[in-house]
């Protein structure tokens, strides 16, 4: 069952024109994130390069909960460019301007449109730990296997 939660978004001037994020299917679990770069100068990421593309949304995500930044696949899969911190954390008590830090891994410049869909935001619940110090930890069947050790 899809648990519904209100989110307040603030349209920033830069984004005006633009549509607020939007699930593009009836099961979508993420909002796409628009690009609100100018009109007349769309944004060439060339090779290689990484730039932090505006939204111009601010969001007020609830306490006990993030918004969570995350790659588009087909940008991934057809261009090679992806979120370079993914997921990106919005964190409940930020309030300034949703960006999206790309990164074109392709072999081929990349150009960014207005209103292009760059990233998916999903709204996620959260649960701050309370870390408490102890001489040792319980043990488990893999115990300190790390990188690679059930598989291949």
């Amino acid at each position: 069952m899809t648990q519904h939660l209100t989110v307040e978004i603030q349209r920033l001037p830069h984004a005006e024109g633009l549509a607020l994020p939007a699930y593009q299917t009836a099961h979508a679990a993420g909002l796409d994130l628009l690009a609100a770069v100018p009109g007349d100068k769309p944004l060439v990421m060339q090779p290689g390069q990484r730039a932090l593309i505006p939204t111009g949304l601010m969001i007020a995500v609830p306490p006990g909960f993030e918004a969570q930044v995350r790659p588009r696949s087909g940008l991934a899969l057809k261009h090679g460019v992806t979120v370079l911190n993914s997921p990106g954390t919005v964190d409940a008590d930020y309030r300034g301007e949703v960006s999206v830090l790309l990164i074109n891994h392709g072999d081929a410049p990349f150009t960014i449109q207005r209103g292009e869909r760059i990233a998916q935001l999903v709204i996620a619940a959260v649960a701050q730990a309370n870390l408490v110090a102890v001489t040792s930890l319980s043990s488990t069947d893999r115990g300190s296997g790390g990188f690679g050790s059930t598989g291949r």
